[in-house]
């Protein structure tokens, strides 16, 4: 497993900060999902979700919505990059509350090519994980500074079947 510390400033939009946008941009293979995109256009063949009507998006749906609605061509790579905590939540989404992580995550396998990968940003390391048939690739700290919390990002590859 590879480990890869950053330093970089925090943004209300992860994708901001250009030194984690050149990361996972750089990680990204093949069609992309970016399941909560936000307002940064990743340099990526990405389809782009976004619960908010004002984000440039291909779709507008609550995650969880999306993945069970969904039926277009599968994804090399998903990325999860929901708001961190209830509250971030609240703040980002006009008080609406995401779906719930777990099922979430249980609900993207079926959009996601065999041996694709997923990369999840959060304040844990725990994603995917072993029983959903996912085996860690790599570990990204993102130290942002003072009394700031890391973020931590993973990247998850799906064994072939």
């Amino acid at each position: 497993m590879k480990f890869t510390h950053l330093k970089t400033p925090l943004n209300k939009y992860t994708f901001k900060a250009p030194k984690i946008k050149a990361w996972v941009t750089q990680r990204c293979q093949g069609y992309v999902l970016n399941l909560f995109a936000g307002e940064t256009l990743l340099d990526v063949n990405e389809y782009r979700n976004d619960i908010r009507e004002n984000m440039v998006a291909d779709s507008h749906m609550d995650a969880l919505e999306f993945c069970k609605s969904y039926e277009g061509r599968l994804f090399n790579t998903i990325i999860l990059d929901p708001p961190y905590a209830f509250r971030k939540s609240m703040e980002m989404y006009e008080g609406a509350i995401c779906s719930p992580f777990n099922r979430l995550k249980d609900a993207i396998i079926p959009l996601l090519s065999d041996g694709g990968k997923v990369i999840t940003f959060g304040y844990h390391s725990v994603s995917m994980g072993a029983k959903r048939g996912f085996y860690v690739e790599e570990l990204c700290i993102m130290s942002h500074g003072g009394a700031i919390h890391d973020t931590i990002a993973t990247i998850e590859r799906r064994a072939k079947a």
